[in-house]
């Protein structure tokens, strides 16, 4: 279908000072628009820009730009998190699944948005691509959509697609997607993943968050059946069990045979093998990460990372003390979605001790760290030195359980400490 396109700084020559701007996420962050917006600086003031995770350059974000740009960041990147710790952007704690009604039930209603989108079909109709999550929302609520379109973006399958007719301005690009290739494994992230594996069932259903540990758990999967993907996110790992026969989705109740997601991060390979797919569908994070979506999947089992868990059970995953790293994502929608799934295991991986060499399992969290997972939706926690199941435990027991999977050289002080809070265990017990 023929559509009129104007220039980058056309198109965002509508956007005003005093505008609320949303960014498409991750790898369909929209950098042509974004630089172009950028390049208005000196004749904007106090726009805020409000986005998940984003890829590339996040100029906005530059000390110089504080009096046109301010990020209200719903979940905090590379790219920002400098800004965010030093006080130049902000962020907002939130569930993944609860992004979209931000936008439409008026908590931050969007003036703008900015998205990435591919070429339309002859109907018209355009896909968001690599990431429908909470851009959907953005798009049906903003006052002004401004799209950039790119025959590189994927065209995929699910509740993706936006009619021109809903687009006030479109930008012509002919650029590479974004793309992060799989990590480099250590054997602590290897030894992970078999543990994992270790307690995966065949006919389960899988959540990944992103990270070395969940894609070191799906490097251990090969010898698995009949697996499905009910997922805010995957990558690469997820198409090579595919093409190895291991991930069909044939014991799924809801989306039978498909794999179901709201963005995507990976490589050419990935953005390759979803585009025109029908094998995967991609929906809105509201859906995807509704907890009463996900727990009518067989086995759900969902695999999830930390910064630090102390010795109750609470997990920090998005802060290093006070310092804002990530972000809340969706990590409860899915720990709280697995246990309630018939079979499900809810699932926190970590490795045992800091790049620097401290325990990342500790009598208490630092001070001012948040906690995204509370002590009772934990169940399954993994490091190196094996599993545990804290469900049903006591505060006691979950001392002792942690402090058996917690590096050798700090399990004393986890016992001690749990001995001083919780009282005497019994002589069996790691703690005695």
């Amino acid at each position: 279908m023929k559509y009129h396109a104007l220039s980058a700084e056309e198109a965002v020559s509508r956007i005003k000072s005093g505008d609320r701007v949303f960014l498409h996420t991750a790898a369909a962050t929209p950098q042509r628009l974004i630089d172009a917006m950028v390049g208005r600086a000196d004749e904007l003031r106090d726009v805020e820009i409000v986005s998940l995770h984003t890829e590339g350059e996040a100029a906005y974000v530059r000390p110089e730009y504080r009096e046109s740009f301010r990020l209200n960041s719903l979940f905090v990147g590379r790219n920002v998190r400098s800004a965010v710790q030093g006080g130049d952007a902000d962020a907002i704690p939130v569930f993944l699944s609860d992004v979209p009604s931000l936008f439409l039930n008026g908590v931050l209603p969007l003036d703008v948005a900015l998205v990435h989108v591919s070429p339309p079909d002859r109907h018209g109709f355009c896909s968001l691509g690599v990431s429908v999550d909470s851009a959907l929302a953005a798009v049906h609520g903003a006052k002004l959509v401004i799209a950039q379109v790119n025959p590189n973006m994927p065209r995929t399958h699910g509740e993706g697609m936006l009619h021109v007719s809903r687009i006030h301005a479109m930008v012509d690009v002919d650029d590479q997607l974004p793309e992060t290739a799989a990590h480099e494994l250590t054997e602590i992230e290897l030894s992970i993943g078999r543990h994992i594996a270790g307690i995966v069932e065949d006919g389960a259903t899988l959540q990944m968050g992103i990270g070395a540990i969940p894609d070191a758990a799906l490097a251990a999967l090969s010898g698995h059946r009949d697996l499905g993907i009910h997922s805010e996110m995957f990558s690469d790992g997820v198409v090579e069990l595919v093409e190895k026969g291991v991930i069909n989705g044939s014991k799924k109740n809801t989306h039978r045979d498909i794999i179901v997601a709201s963005f995507l991060v990976g490589t050419r390979r990935l953005y390759d093998f979803v585009d025109d797919n029908p094998l995967v569908e991609m929906f809105p994070s509201d859906y995807v990460n509704d907890t009463r979506e996900i727990r009518k999947n067989p086995k759900v089992t969902a695999i999830n990372s930390a910064i630090e868990i102390d010795m109750s059970g609470q997990v920090c995953a998005d802060s290093i003390g006070q310092r804002h790293f990530s972000g809340v994502g969706g990590q409860m929608d899915f720990i709280r979605g697995a246990a309630l799934s018939p079979g499900g295991k809810p699932i926190i991986a970590l490795p045992s001790t800091t790049r620097k060499g401290l325990s990342r399992i500790v009598p208490r969290l630092q001070p001012g760290a948040g906690v995204v997972t509370t002590r009772a939706h934990v169940q399954y926690v993994v490091t190196e030195y094996g599993i545990v199941n804290l469900h049903g435990k006591n505060l006691r027991q979950r001392a002792e359980a942690l402090a058996s999977i917690a590096h050798p050289d700090f399990r004393e002080d986890i016992c001690r400490e749990a001995h001083a809070v919780y009282g005497a265990y019994n002589k069996s017990s790691i703690c005695c």
